[in-house]
C-alpha cells in the first residue's frame, strides 16, 4: 500500500563526514522539438485544431536506478489470458522513453501527479532527494502536483526542493555547487497555511507553446494528514480535492484558459493488475474502483483530463464527467516503470480540448522497458551520486538465501513484513529497551523486496545497507507502549474497518502473534476475535501488553486511532537500525537468512 510512515527526523541515524558529502548542483537540458509529423502534423495542416501530446507519470519515489525484485516489473496481459512479467523502470530508461515519445510531436508537455520524492532508495534519500529533482529537471518535466510524500520532511524542505538552496543541517553535497531546486513548478492547490489561508505553493500553472495554452491544477489527497507524520504537515490545512479543482478551473476560465488538466495525487484500483488492461470493458467485475472514481464524476466538465496517482496502479480509463461526456483518467503505476501518452486535440478557435460524446482524448500506458538504450546524462548523474553514496551504501549488513518478498508479496502477510516485525520486537524486547511482547509494522512502510541477485559488486545473497535502506527508508523511531488486549483487538479491527474497510491495511506481525482474517465478512467482523493469540494464549481484553511499533503508527497513522491511546511510551532505536541489526545478528555467508513462511495470519477468502 502506498500510504506509509513518514520520516519524522529525516535520516537521523546517518552520519557522514564532510569529506564524503559536499555541495550539489543541477543542470537542465532542453530538448529540441521534433519534426511536424503524424497526427500533430495533420492537425496543424488542418489549421483549426492541433494535437497536444501529454506525457505523464506518477509515484517515482526517487527510484533513479531500476527497482529490485517485483518492484521493478510490470504485468502484461497476453492474448492467451496469461500474464508476462516485464522488467521496467529506472531514470536512464524513463528519460530515454520520454525523449523517444516526444519525437514528431511539436506540441508536447510532460506532467506528473506527485510523490516524485520520499520513501526513496538510499541513492536519492541520503541526499534529501536532490538527485531526483536534478533528474526530473534533465528529463524535461514541465509540471507536477504534490503528493503526500512531498511532505515527509515538512513544508520547509518541500519549499527548498522547489526554490533551491543547500540543506539547513547537512549543507551542500558537492564542493562549489548549490542545489538549484526544481525547474518545474510543484502545484499544491488544496494545501493552505492554517494562519493565512494562502496556498503553500502555486495552485496552478499555464503551459504555453505557439499560441496553445493548457492550464494545470495540482492537488494531493485531502487525507494527507492521516498518512503523514504530524511534523510533516504542521501548520497546514488540506482541502477537498473536487471543490479545489472546480474553484481554480473557474479562475483559469476567467483568464481565457479553456483547456485544463487536473493532476491529482489520489487514485483508483483497476480490476486487473496488467498495465494493458482495458478498464472500460463492460464485463462483470471489470472497470475501476476507489476514491478517484467519485472524484472524477464530480470534477467540473471544464477539466479535460485527469492524471492521477497514489495507488501505484496502472490504468487508462474513461469516466463520464458531470455532463455525461467521457473523460480520461490515467495512472502510470509507480517507480518510472510506465509513462502515459495522452492525445489532447486543441481547438484554436474555442481554445478548448475537443471532447465528443463518442470519444474522449486517447490515452495509452507504455512500458519503460530496459532493452532500449540508456540516457547518457542520467547514467552520468547516477554515477556521480553513487560515488558520493558508496561509503555508506555498499556496506554489507546481512545475507539471504533467496528473494524475500515485501512490497511485491501477493498475500496480506509478506515474508519481509514478518522479518521486519521480528526485528522490531528483538530490538525492543529487553526490559531496559522497552520490554515489548509483540511488534506491529504497517504494510505501506515496507517499500521493496530483498532480492537475492546482486545489485552491484557485493555478490549474490549479500544485503547492503543501501538495499536495507530501500526497504525501510523513513528512519522512524521505534516506540513501545502499553495497550490493553481490548485496545489491541480494536487496532486489529481497524485494519479492515472504518477508513480501511474498502482497502484494508494489514499490519505485519511479529513471531508469536496469530489470528484469523475472514475476508468473507465485512468491517471489524473480519477479525475473528477468539482466534487472536499471543504465544498460543488467547488475547485477554483486560490484560496490558507492551507493543512495539514505529512512531508513525504510534501517532495513529494509516487510520489506526487505537494506537494513540497507548501509555508509558518508550522511544527506542530507528526502525532502520532495528532492521539492519537483525539482519547482521541472524545471518552470515555460511548461514544466510531464509524467507519466513508468512503463516501467522490465516486468511479466509
Amino acid at each position: 500500500m502506498p500510504a506509509t510512515p513518514q520520516r519524522g527526523r529525516a535520516l537521523r541515524r546517518l552520519t557522514i563526514g564532510a569529506a564524503v558529502l559536499a555541495a550539489a548542483g543541477l543542470t537542465a537540458t532542453a530538448l529540441p522539438a521534433g519534426a511536424d509529423t503524424g497526427h500533430a502534423g495533420h492537425a496543424a495542416r488542418a489549421g483549426r485544431t492541433v494535437d497536444v501530446q501529454l506525457l505523464s507519470f506518477n509515484d517515482f519515489h526517487g527510484n533513479l536506478e531500476p527497482p529490485q525484485g517485483s518492484s521493478g516489473t510490470v504485468e502484461e496481459a497476453q492474448p492467451d489470458g496469461t500474464k508476462k512479467s516485464i522488467p521496467a523502470g529506472g531514470a536512464e530508461y524513463l528519460a530515454q522513453s520520454l525523449r523517444t515519445a516526444r519525437k514528431g510531436h511539436p506540441y508536447s508537455v510532460t506532467a506528473a501527479a506527485g510523490d516524485l520524492v520520499g520513501a526513496s532508495p538510499l541513492l536519492s534519500g541520503l541526499f534529501h532527494d536532490e538527485p531526483t529533482i536534478e533528474a526530473m529537471n534533465e528529463l524535461g518535466l514541465d509540471v507536477t502536483s504534490v503528493g503526500n510524500h512531498e511532505f515527509d520532511e515538512g513544508r520547509a524542505e518541500l519549499t527548498r526542493l522547489q526554490k533551491g538552496g543547500c540543506h539547513p543541517k547537512d549543507g551542500c553535497y558537492e564542493k562549489g555547487k548549490t542545489f538549484r531546486g526544481a525547474d518545474f513548478p510543484y502545484l499544491a492547490a488544496n494545501v493552505t497555511d492554517e494562519k493565512t489561508g494562502k496556498p503553500l505553493l502555486k495552485p496552478y500553472t499555464v503551459w504555453k507553446h505557439k499560441g496553445v495554452r493548457i492550464g494545470f491544477i495540482g492537488v494531493t489527497l485531502e487525507g494527507t494528514p492521516n498518512i503523514v507524520s504530524a511534523n510533516g504537515v504542521k501548520g497546514l490545512k488540506f482541502h477537498d480535492e473536487v471543490e479545489t479543482i472546480n474553484k481554480y478551473a473557474k479562475v483559469l476560465n476567467k483568464q481565457g484558459v479553456k483547456s485544463i488538466v487536473a493532476l491529482i495525487h489520489e487514485g483508483g484500483l483497476p480490476a486487473s493488475t496488467s498495465y494493458n488492461y482495458h478498464c472500460d470493458s463492460p464485463g462483470p467485475g471489470d472497470g475501476i474502483s476507489g476514491p478517484i472514481t467519485d472524484i472524477a464524476k464530480h470534477v467540473t466538465p471544464k477539466v479535460d483530463a485527469l492524471v492521477t496517482g497514489h495507488t501505484h496502479q496502472a490504468y487508462a480509463c474513461t469516466i463520464p464527467d458531470p455532463s455525461g461526456r467521457p473523460r480520461t483518467v490515467t495512472s502510470a503505476a509507480s517507480y518510472g516503470k510506465l509513462y502515459t501518452d495522452t492525445t489532447l486535440t486543441y481547438d484554436r478557435r474555442t481554445r478548448d480540448i475537443v471532447r465528443t460524446s463518442v470519444k474522449a482524448p486517447g490515452a495509452v500506458n507504455h512500458v519503460v522497458d530496459r532493452t532500449q538504450p540508456k540516457a547518457a546524462d542520467m547514467t552520468s548523474l547516477i554515477t556521480r551520486w553513487n560515488k558520493l553514496a558508496a561509503p555508506v551504501a555498499a556496506r554489507p549488513v546481512g545475507h539471504i538465501s533467496a528473494d524475500i518478498a515485501g512490497r511485491g508479496a501477493a498475500a496480506p502477510e509478506s515474508p519481509l513484513g514478518d522479518v521486519i516485525a521480528d526485528a522490531q520486537l528483538e530490538a525492543t524486547k529487553a526490559g531496559d529497551k522497552g520490554g515489548a511482547q509483540l511488534a506491529l509494522m504497517n504494510p505501506g512502510g515496507v517499500r521493496s523486496d530483498l532480492a537475492f541477485k546482486a545489485s552491484g559488486a557485493e555478490g549474490d545473497g549479500v544485503v547492503t545497507y543501501g538495499e536495507a535502506f530501500t526497504v525501510q527508508p523513513f528512519t522512524n523511531m521505534m516506540n513501545v507502549v502499553d495497550l490493553t488486549g481490548a485496545q489491541l483487538l480494536t487496532a486489529l479491527q481497524q485494519q479492515v474497518s472504518g477508513p480501511n474497510e474498502a482497502s484494508p491495511k494489514i499490519l505485519q506481525i511479529s513471531r508469536g502473534l496469530t489470528y484469523t482474517l475472514d475476508m468473507t465478512k465485512s468491517g471489524a467482523a473480519r477479525i475473528v476475535k477468539d482466534s487472536v493469540k499471543l504465544d498460543g494464549t488467547a488475547l485477554d481484553p483486560a490484560k496490558t501488553y507492551r507493543v512495539a511499533m514505529n512512531e508513525f503508527l504510534a501517532g495513529g497513522g494509516d487510520g489506526f486511532a487505537a494506537f494513540k491511546d497507548g501509555k508509558n511510551k518508550y522511544v527506542g532505536p530507528s526502525d532502520l537500525d532495528a532492521f539492519t541489526g537483525y539482519l547482521t545478528a541472524h545471518s552470515s555467508a555460511d548461514s544466510p537468512l531464509t524467507p519466513p513462511k508468512a503463516d501467522r495470519i490465516t486468511v479466509v477468502k
